[in-house]
């Protein structure tokens, strides 16, 4: 019944209310010095315009990614050619990405229907991932449980997936984060493939049975449900939480800039219509303030990996100064050694560096928070691609991804099983 209710959901009245994105482009600028990225924000900040900035240029010599609505096409491509700003167009037509998403989205459920069998190789709404949380529980008892750490603005619950050998005893532990941006959906899927592999290896494959010899693993697929929810149904673009705004009609906070670490200094808005938001006060947000809190009573994390998407990167702290960190040299060492285990397998190539030189500088993030309270080995994934899918990555790439990551992944979880 679960299962026809979810069908039913998808296909049902929510399709009708998306907001589309017919004729939007994609554009991929690149920017030589600091004049053209001074030129670039300039662009970017215009009102008018509603541009909707996917990556920065994270330093001269990377290029931004600019999704353009299509009505303001040919004041941009003016502005470029004026200022002499190299682009190209990476999408042609958004909505026709999103259009064979979603039937790839309705062609899986109804196979999942007639298999009664969870495909790890397609993206599914937070209900199904709930449900086959609740799965994994039940195939390994003695290995997995549910936990509730709160709920979300729209009182959603929060179910993290907690690893343990441990029989109740507080143990040392792993956080490992997803969904925290809501349309980067390569996230919450990596996050619950990784679920069934730590489920099933256990006790076949050696560093995963040593690690939870010693240590226990919490796992949250989707870090802002109300908003994952909101882009299946919706807007499949939306980033942030959906928390009310008061004195504004713009709706949510991005929990990326709402952690009490620097809150509210560079790379954060307090433009409740921005895209980095930071919300009224640090932990506003009840998503974020449930983790936060839950973390610190617990006493014993040790490590904090945070899985976004795009830009194929691995990165330690700071995001909000360019200064090292004090272990900077040591999470570099380890960073590097993931990438290498990132690129075994397919050869996908990750960069390594602090978030502020890796990508722009960033207060308020999970991350630093981590760090900042005593988690050493805090680290952030930029998943795939480089920006030729970005958010909208295909469903065939979801077990590769997936797989390549829980390389990167376990090279973290052993070092720091070695080394605390």
């Amino acid at each position: 019944m679960k299962w026809i209710l979810f069908f039913g959901a998808l296909i049902g009245s929510g399709i009708c209310d998306r907001e589309t994105f017919s004729g939007h482009q994609v554009f991929r600028i690149n920017v030589r010095n600091g004049d053209e990225i001074s030129k670039l924000n300039r662009l970017v900040n215009s009102d008018n315009l509603k541009l909707d900035l996917w990556k920065s240029p994270s330093a001269v010599g990377h290029p931004a990614d600019v999704l353009v609505p299509s009505f303001s096409l040919r004041e941009v491509k003016s502005f470029l050619e004026d200022h002499g700003l190299e682009y190209l167009v990476a999408v042609e037509d958004l909505q026709t990405v999103l259009d064979n998403e979603d039937q790839q989205m309705q062609h899986n459920v109804r196979q999942e229907l007639s298999s009664n069998c969870f495909n790890y190789g397609a993206y599914h709404t937070l209900e199904a991932i709930h449900n086959e949380m609740d799965n994994i529980v039940k195939c390994y008892p003695h290995l997995a449980s549910t936990v509730e750490i709160g709920h979300s603005f729209e009182n959603r619950s929060m179910y993290v997936l907690k690893f343990s050998t441990g029989e109740g005893r507080q143990r040392p532990a792993i956080w490992l984060n997803a969904g925290i941006h809501a349309r980067e959906w390569i996230s919450p899927a990596t996050a619950i493939w990784t679920a069934k592999k730590i489920a099933c290896d256990y006790g076949k494959d050696q560093a995963i049975t040593s690690i939870l010899k010693k240590m226990d693993i919490f796992l949250l697929p989707v870090a802002n449900p109300d908003g994952y929810v909101y882009t299946h149904t919706h807007n499949r673009l939306w980033r942030k939480t959906r928390s009310i705004n008061p004195g504004t009609t713009c709706i949510g906070t991005d929990p990326n800039r709402n952690w009490d670490s620097k809150f509210g200094e560079v790379g954060a808005s307090d433009n409740p219509c921005s895209e980095i938001y930071h919300g009224a006060h640090p932990n506003s947000e009840m998503e974020v303030k449930s983790v936060a809190d839950f973390i610190k009573n617990h006493g014993k994390f040790k490590c904090f990996i945070d899985l976004h998407n795009y830009g194929q990167l691995v990165m330690y702290p700071y995001g909000y100064t360019t200064e090292k960190a004090q272990d900077a040299d040591e999470l570099d060492m380890v960073a590097k050694n993931t990438a290498k285990a990132l690129a075994s397998l397919s050869g996908t190539q990750f960069r390594v560096g602090p978030i502020a030189t890796g990508i722009y500088r960033a207060s308020g993030n999970t991350v630093d928070w981590a760090y900042d309270n005593g988690i050493k080995y805090a680290f952030t994934f930029e998943l795939r691609d480089t920006g030729h899918y970005a958010f909208t990555l295909p469903a065939d790439q979801i077990i590769p991804t997936a797989q390549e990551t829980w390389l990167g992944l376990k090279t973290i979880m052993e070092y720091v099983q070695d080394n605390i």
